[in-house]
């Protein structure tokens, strides 16, 4: 039997997912692994990989199309299927039926321009679909179509276009679009960097606004003649910001858990002298460029693993103690926030969590997670010190009962053995469910974070 592509659920909320574009076409040759369909969920966007080596077929969806969670998108042929299905010769086959007004050779030259297509790139797919660009039309230069055979095929369309005196096309990169049309601003009337002078994002935020800098001098009226006073571009004006799918079901579910979930807070300074020495010790010696937030990672884990209430969820009024000490870090994209999660972080060692958190972030901005990458997170970090932040407070990413806010290592005058001292020190801040974690047990927890921070042999043994 073929092999069912489902789409899965990759929260507890979910009901619907949305198929983005196919990366493989319909009767391509796929292999285990591979991805074949972008999902956007309430989480992310996300590659369905393919579950099996076959034929993909029945795709049941297209590009733009909201599918329920669970329903079946497509199915992939297994070899010995195929094998089967080309084994029936054409006298097995039966004849076309007799309302069929498309001849035999007519089918069989539509197959073979199928399957003589040539496939584009990802890139090259997207830049098509912004543009309305008919593949078949794009000649490649190389075996498969490309980013620069679509830009190609887009500057010979626009003389084309330009000489007929018909509506030129406009090269722009999305993001660059979505600006334009957030500012109010014509693409026409904006000088592009990119490929074949194509307009990008930051080509949109320096080029020079159009409403007028400031109102012209009043110049003297003729004689029995009305002043006019000049007009002024009014200053508030707005507009709408069209939202993502992924922003915004991230505003309702943070709406919800702030909402819903009864949140206290606990602060903590703490001194990180210790952490940044441990961490410029493993930088001399470890292959993978560990960073702080692999550090925290390592300390939570081995703090949840000793302190379980923590490492927990409140549902229909029960609390699930977890088994697995999963980490989830939330993530900045262009379209919003995601958590991809590291998976029995308690059992990695640092180079594993750095090579994984490494991995996570660079296919989180790329738009390449997979669904079992964002599934599974039992407690959350987001460490916003890169950005200067001194400290914040973060809501829970429900179900889970806490989240760890990390602030930036400043150096500050505090006290040591009653003497004055500049040292590095960071904030901590954990945000607690209360219906599954009590004062007392947040702060406990939170008092072996700052301990193994400021004293990291505390892991040993």
């Amino acid at each position: 039997m073929p092999i069912e592509v489902i789409l899965p659920a990759l929260g507890m909320a979910q009901e619907t997912g949305k198929v983005v574009q196919w990366l493989k076409a319909d009767g391509e040759q796929v292999t285990k692994g591979q991805p074949i369909v972008e999902v956007e969920t309430d989480k992310a966007t996300v590659e369905l990989e393919a579950p099996a080596d076959g034929i993909l077929t029945g795709l049941a969806a297209g590009a733009g199309e909201d599918v329920p969670v669970g329903q079946v998108i497509a199915s992939i042929l297994t070899p010995n299927e195929v094998a089967q299905n080309n084994g029936n010769t054409s006298s097995q086959r039966p004849s076309p039926p007799l309302h069929d007004t498309q001849s035999v050779s007519e089918r069989t030259a539509d197959t073979e321009k199928r399957k003589s297509a040539i496939p584009p790139s990802r890139l090259a797919s997207r830049i098509a679909d912004e543009h309305k660009v008919d593949l078949n039309l794009v000649t490649p230069a190389g075996k498969r179509i490309q980013k620069a055979d679509v830009l190609t095929y887009l500057q010979n369309q626009s003389a084309t276009s330009a000489i007929a005196n018909a509506t030129q096309v406009i090269m722009a990169s999305p993001k660059a679009r979505r600006l334009a049309a957030e500012q109010g601003r014509n693409l026409a009337t904006i000088k592009g960097s990119g490929p074949a002078g194509a307009v990008l994002a930051a080509d949109v935020l320096i080029a020079p606004s159009l409403l007028p800098a400031a109102a012209p001098v009043e110049s003297m009226p003729l004689k029995g003649s009305t002043p006019v006073k000049p007009i002024v571009a009014s200053s508030n004006s707005s507009h709408n910001v069209t939202l993502s799918t992924v922003w915004r079901i991230m505003a309702e579910r943070t709406t919800q858990s702030w909402t819903n979930v009864p949140h206290f807070f606990l602060v903590r300074e703490v001194r990180a002298n210790r952490l940044i020495a441990w961490r410029e010790q493993i930088l001399k010696r470890s292959s993978e460029k560990v960073t702080y937030t692999d550090l925290l990672v390592k300390v939570v884990a081995a703090a949840l693993h000793a302190h379980p209430r923590l490492n927990a969820t409140w549902g229909e009024g029960t609390i699930v103690l977890l088994d697995e000490v999963n980490i989830g870090l939330a993530v900045a994209v262009e379209d919003g926030l995601v958590v991809p999660v590291i998976h029995r972080a308690d059992e990695l060692s640092l180079n594993g969590i750095a090579k994984q958190r490494k991995d996570l972030v660079n296919r989180a901005q790329a738009g390449k997670l997979r669904p079992q990458d964002l599934q599974g997170g039992t407690f959350t970090i987001s460490n916003l010190g890169m950005y200067g932040v001194d400290a914040f407070n973060a809501i829970i990413n429900a179900p889970q009962a806490a989240i760890l806010a990390v602030g930036r290592i400043v150096e500050r005058v505090v006290p040591l053995d009653g003497q004055p001292v500049v040292q590095p020190v960071m904030m901590l801040t954990l945000s607690c469910d209360h219906r599954v974690v009590g004062g007392a047990q947040g702060a406990q927890f939170l008092a072996m974070v700052a301990e193994l921070i400021e004293e990291p042999l505390g892991l040993v043994g």
